[in-house]
């Protein structure tokens, strides 16, 4: 029995993955199906590069097709509150002020299927997410990594919402 473990994602996550996954099946498909036919007929199957990249890239289809089908059937989708948020939770745009270095630094809370640091994204599970969680503004949050610890004053909550 597979009881994998529910993963957090925001209302646009879940759309964004949605859209992905017809985008493959629907498109990407057909696409690779036509590469593999017009492959087939040039002959000898044996040597052919383009017959075998192209089985290749169908591969690499159906295998994200997969794992984004298993995101979705595990996803718990994070509901949003109206109005301005009072803690941080998945779903917000937080920004802080890095106490030792007196810099301020903005990014959004979100699910570990929608994480990309460099779109200023990071997961509730990270060590950062995970520690902002449940904060408010004003609290300053002393923060544990791998390469020590450091502290954050949460200067503004806000919803994210995904551009």
């Amino acid at each position: 029995m597979n009881m994998e473990k529910k993963k957090m994602i925001t209302a646009a996550g879940l759309k964004e993955l949605s859209e992905e996954l017809e985008y493959l099946k629907v498109i990407r498909r057909k696409e690779i199906a036509e590469k593999i036919k017009e492959a087939r007929e040039q002959g000898d199957l044996t040597e052919n590069a383009e017959y075998d990249a192209a089985k290749d890239e169908q591969r690499e289809i159906e295998t994200r097709i997969e794992e984004i089908e298993e995101l979705i059937k595990n996803a718990q989708v994070v509901t949003e509150g109206r109005g301005k948020p009072r803690k941080i939770n998945i779903g917000c745009k937080v920004k802080v002020l890095d106490e030792e270095y007196g810099e301020e630094e903005e990014f959004a809370i979100v699910g570990s299927t929608e994480a990309n640091s460099l779109e200023g994204r990071i997961s509730n599970e990270s060590p950062v997410g995970s520690a902002l969680i449940g904060h408010k503004t004003g609290d300053v949050v002393e923060i544990q990594t791998e390469s020590g610890s450091f502290s954050y004053k949460v200067l503004s909550i806000d919803r994210f919402k995904k551009s």
